[in-house]
């Protein structure tokens, strides 16, 4: 394990956002569990920093434990593939709170958006 970070920006379950980060191969994964929303993307946009200084191959984004995803965590995300334009990234989103928004809005293919970590691991890695 690479780090773990762990934030609360409320009082209440869906107020609350927490990531921890792991190396797979050089790869670093950055799990997600919250809500993602204009009063967490700051803690996220912490996270990620942190998972793009950690990340030797690419960047994992697992949003497979987010029950909520707004505009402002989408930002992040697209700044976050932005910054890693010369190493790989995925974002694992199936779900309807996560992988829905991610296609209404289009980012689904720039964002590399897979259905399960270890195609996004492969994606991100180059395989």
């Amino acid at each position: 394990m690479i780090g773990s970070m762990s934030t609360d920006s409320g009082d209440t379950a869906a107020d609350s956002l927490s990531t921890s980060l792991t190396d797979q191969g050089g790869v670093a994964v950055l799990r997600v569990v919250g809500a993602i929303d204009l009063a967490t993307a700051p803690q996220l946009r912490a996270a990620v920093d942190a998972a793009i200084q950690a990340a030797t191959r690419g960047l994992v984004i697992d949003l497979t434990g987010v029950d909520f995803l707004a505009s402002a965590g989408m930002s992040v995300l697209v700044e976050a593939k932005q910054r890693l334009a010369d190493k790989g990234f995925a974002v694992v989103a199936d779900g309807p709170a996560t992988a829905r928004p991610l296609k209404l809005t289009g980012l689904d293919e720039p964002l590399a958006l897979r259905a399960t970590l270890a195609e996004a691991t492969a994606a991100a890695a180059g395989a």
